[in-house]
């Protein structure tokens, strides 16, 4: 006689959304204090996948992180175009992330393009400014 294990099977799922607290970076510095969520938490999630060079640690998953390095020396109008579509691929990558919109690029110093937009969350928008230096050093 063999069991019967199909009656002990629920087909029904229920998904639960994990929590956003992690630890509280400084972002202009260098420490790690307390914790924080929601918001706090998705601001600095943006930071961190646009501070991580794609394919250079292991450690992260290939979806995670923006391409850069290859954007060295190549001409401005060029690289604002690049950066805007490679900033819109590594932020959805985020589940959280509904839209990444609004791009607004300027060239205050040679060889550096600071870009600024609007990232939809799930916890509301969020302004973003980045800058992106065009050289090696």
């Amino acid at each position: 006689m063999l069991p019967d294990r199909d009656n002990d099977i629920s087909t029904e799922y229920e998904f639960v959304e994990s929590s956003t607290k992690t630890y509280a970076m400084q972002l202009d510095g260098d420490r790690i204090r307390g914790k924080t969520d929601e918001r706090k938490a998705m601001e600095q999630a943006i930071y961190k996948i646009l501070l991580t060079e794609r394919y250079q640690y292991l450690i992260y998953s290939w979806n995670y992180g923006i391409e850069l390095k290859d954007l060295f020396g190549k001409p401005i109008p060029y690289c604002c175009v690049e950066l805007e579509r490679r900033i819109k691929e590594a932020l959805l990558q985020d589940t959280r992330i509904t839209n990444v919109y609004n791009f607004k690029f300027e060239n205050p110093e040679f060889e550096t393009i600071l870009v600024r937009f609007i990232a939809d969350t799930i916890f509301g928008e969020i302004d973003i400014t980045k800058e992106v230096r065009l050289n090696n050093v």
